[in-house]
This record gives C-alpha cells, sequence and structure tokens, in this order.
C-alpha cells in the first residue's frame, strides 16, 4: 500500500512537470560579436554581443556561459559565466591561447556558436 502511494505521487509529480515544461521556450540569440574573422589579442577585454532583442514569452534558462572552441570541440574555458541572456552582451577578458581561429559558444537553452575568429596571442606560453 504505501509503495502504491509513493508510485502514484511519483506519476503525479512527473505529469506536473511534463506540463509545466511545455510552456518553455528555447531561445538562440545570434551572436553578433565576434564577427567572422575579427583579431582578437589575448589578454585584451571585449563586449561579446548577442541579439537579445525578440525573448520569448519565457525564457527556459534566463543565464547563459560563454565557452571557448575550437576544431569543432567545445573547450573547457569559460570566458564568461551566470550572464543574464536578455542583457545581450558580456565582457570577456580574451585568455592566453594558442594564436589560431577559434569560435565562442553562447550556451544557455541551447547552444549557440559565432561565427569562426582569430586570437593572437603575442607572446604565446612555450613550455
Amino acid at each position: 500500500m504505501k509503495f502504491t502511494a509513493l508510485f502514484a505521487g511519483i506519476i503525479s509529480a512527473l505529469a506536473v512537470h511534463a506540463a509545466d515544461s511545455s510552456t518553455l521556450d528555447v531561445w538562440v540569440p545570434p551572436i553578433t560579436f565576434p564577427t567572422e574573422g575579427v583579431n582578437l589579442i589575448s589578454g585584451q577585454t571585449y563586449n561579446f554581443t548577442w541579439d537579445a532583442s525578440s525573448p520569448p514569452p519565457q525564457i527556459t534558462n534566463p543565464t547563459a556561459v560563454i565557452y571557448l572552441r575550437q576544431n569543432d570541440r567545445t573547450l573547457p574555458i569559460i570566458l564568461a559565466g551566470k550572464v543574464p541572456t536578455a542583457q545581450g552582451y558580456a565582457p570577456v577578458n580574451i585568455p592566453w591561447v594558442n594564436t589560431g581561429v577559434y569560435q565562442v559558444v553562447l550556451f544557455g537553452d541551447s547552444g549557440n556558436f559565432s561565427p569562426e575568429f582569430n586570437i593572437t596571442s603575442p607572446n604565446p606560453f612555450t613550455p
């Protein structure tokens, strides 16, 4: 009897959660900076931006994390964390990484990749 009541409670909670989540929207605002081919310098700070002008009525995850990406792989480098997605920008200090072609990922409701851009590290780290 106790098992039946527990099972019924779990099913009821799942049904409520499923009903609530159907009203949530996934929002993938396009990244507007960095743009294709722009050259960013390690150690400098830039405002990374995205178009926050058309948010859905209810955003599933109102904060985003910005990651660095290279060669189709998202790196474990967080450039900015817990950024309000509706804010539309985040100041980012470019890390000291190897000179090369990169993207950023705006990850909140969904992963959103920027166009490819360049990072130049004037004094690259050499072991």
